[in-house]
């Protein structure tokens, strides 16, 4: 499959893996086939097993039998109670400490997944096997399942082990920095998927970081994109309500190649559509040929189709949203009612990896074109500029006034700086650095710190020449 087709079966996929109950009930009805089907077993060959291997198995009678599988079934119903009053707490935790957006990295946790597999597959599995022990009554012959009844206490053991682990890996994953190591993981996991080819350093674009350059019949960044006229433009409206999670590029490809159209895509994955508001525009490509209406019917068909709209973002084709992820648990920290600027000098951190990252890439809209070389598809992708903003603009509005973080914002306009190769990238910096001044002067910082900002400043600018400057060090080596 190719990664342009792929990108519903990764929404489907992502959906999936974010819910809780799939694989525990998988796991239910497979405790419930090996319950049943175990002891068939147990009748088969447990009379022919080596005394060697049969020593190991349980050997207690009906009554020992009966105990035991009692014994792991209601401790299992306990286990399994705490197991889920934990996960709901922590999920509580994350939604008011750090972000509600950060629910869906919980849920979609496969430790939890697994652990839950096994708490409920091993009480099922006990339960089914606990009605195949029977006692020595009048003419009726004891059995004891041997095999099934070893497999439950091994299980069992499992269990036990398995909440250890799951306490421990539960601690870990409600601290901060594991989630937004998490969060970083992923979305430059998704940055590498979504815009893999990087930049040529001497060569810049115009338009912040939304220039393309390159690409072949599937698509590419950088080839002049067709513009359409108004006269022979049709708007496409959105038939649903909710976020543009995805967008499959082969679907459009096929269907404004069939229509002898280009198709744009407006609006960027992660935005908010509408029902009934424009989602894309699409142009005959001879001009003195129209579009009829069986064409424009088939394009919105094909866009309605390719485009994949849900009530809850997902970070498969949108990476904005790791951004605002990370940026949503930095305004948390700066919030009166937490005021914790430590954290949000870390997120700014992670910030400043991920857009060090994407100022090496080519971002932008996406073209695709067909077998002959013409371009048929434009897909809008998110800028540098829009991106940067987004990373830095509410810690900027929010914890500006405390110079520590102020200081974490204008490291990391430096250190992004120096990673841009492209002057476009550099004037997008030094507008920010410029509204970063701007806001700054209107704070009341003591002189020292002051100066000390200032001096960062000086700094970010001299990165954006290509000189690097280290203000601490200078500072750490003042007498006195």
């Amino acid at each position: 499959m190719s990664r342009s087709s792929s990108g519903r079966l990764r929404v489907a996929l992502d959906a999936l893996a974010s819910l809780l109950w799939p694989l525990p009930a998988l796991g239910v009805v497979v405790a419930l086939a090996a319950g049943i089907g175990l002891p068939l077993v147990d009748v088969a060959v447990t009379d022919d097993l080596p005394p060697a291997l049969k020593v190991s198995l349980f050997g207690g009678g009906p009554a020992a039998a009966r105990a035991v599988l009692e014994a792991i079934a209601s401790s299992l119903v306990t286990v399994t109670s705490l197991t889920f009053s934990l996960t709901v707490i922590t999920l509580q935790l994350a939604s008011s400490q750090f972000s509600p957006r950060l629910l869906r990295n919980f849920t979609a946790d496969r430790t939890v997944h697994g652990v839950l597999t096994l708490f409920l597959g091993t009480f099922t599995f006990a339960l089914t096997v606990l009605r195949t022990v029977r006692s020595e009554n009048g003419g009726q012959t004891g059995f004891v399942p041997q095999i099934s009844v070893s497999l439950a206490f091994i299980l069992e053991i499992a269990s036990i082990i398995g909440l250890v682990y799951f306490l421990a890996h539960l601690a870990r994953e409600i601290r901060v920095d594991t989630v937004m190591a998490n969060v970083h993981r992923e979305t430059t996991a998704t940055i590498s998927r979504l815009f893999p080819d990087r930049v040529d350093g001497g060569n810049g674009d115009d338009d912040g970081g939304d220039g393309d350059d390159g690409g072949g019949d599937a698509g590419g960044r950088g080839r002049p994109r067709p513009v359409p006229e108004a006269r022979t433009a049709i708007l496409i409206e959105s038939v649903t309500s909710g976020f543009l999670l995805s967008i499959d590029p082969d679907d459009l490809l096929e269907a404004a190649t069939a229509n002898n159209a280009v198709i744009r895509i407006d609006r960027e994955p992660g935005s908010s559509i509408v029902r009934g508001t424009p989602l894309a525009t699409a142009w005959p490509v001879v001009s003195n040929q129209p579009l009829t209406d069986q064409n424009t019917e088939a394009l919105r068909k094909a866009v309605s189709s390719a485009a994949t709209i849900g009530f809850e973002r997902t970070i498969v084709q949108d990476v904005s949203f790791g951004l605002r992820q990370l940026t949503d648990v930095a305004a948390r920290a700066l919030s009166p009612g937490v005021n914790d600027p430590t954290t949000a000098v870390h997120v700014l951190g992670h910030l400043s990896a991920i857009l060090c990252d994407l100022a090496g890439r080519k971002l932008g809209p996406r073209t695709v074109a067909d077998g002959s070389g013409q371009i048929r598809v434009v897909i809008a992708q998110p800028g540098f500029a829009s991106l940067l903003d987004l990373a830095i603009g509410q810690p900027r509005r929010y914890g500006v006034a405390d110079p520590v973080v102020a200081g974490r914002i204008l490291d990391l306009l430096k250190e992004v700086a120096w990673c841009s190769s492209t002057p476009s990238l550099r004037a997008v910096l030094a507008d920010q650095l410029t509204r970063m001044e701007q806001q700054m002067q209107e704070q009341t910082f003591v002189p020292a710190d002051r100066d000390h900002l200032q001096s960062m400043s000086r700094g970010v600018r001299a990165a954006l020449q290509g000189v690097w400057t280290e203000e601490a060090f200078a500072r750490d080596q003042q007498p006195g």
